[in-house]
């Protein structure tokens, strides 16, 4: 499965990035906030803005590891 490998909404926060600012922006919307702050990985093309927000790669904010089932 896939995970983030750091606070997403708190890099985002650093950056200048509110949560009222992604949304009254439309940069990300509420549901997809929802999602990164409870942990799951978000979709394709949320994941393509928040490495425009941030300036990186997908592999410096994603990773991928095992499931124990």
């Amino acid at each position: 499965m896939f995970v983030y490998k750091f606070d997403v909404l708190e890099e985002l926060k650093e950056a200048g990035y509110t949560q009222k600012r992604l949304i009254r922006e439309k940069l990300i919307g509420a549901k997809t906030l929802t999602e990164i702050r409870s942990g799951k990985v978000v979709g394709i093309h949320a994941l393509e803005m928040l490495c425009k927000l941030l300036d990186m790669q997908p592999g410096n904010i994603i990773k991928y590891v095992e499931d124990d089932e």
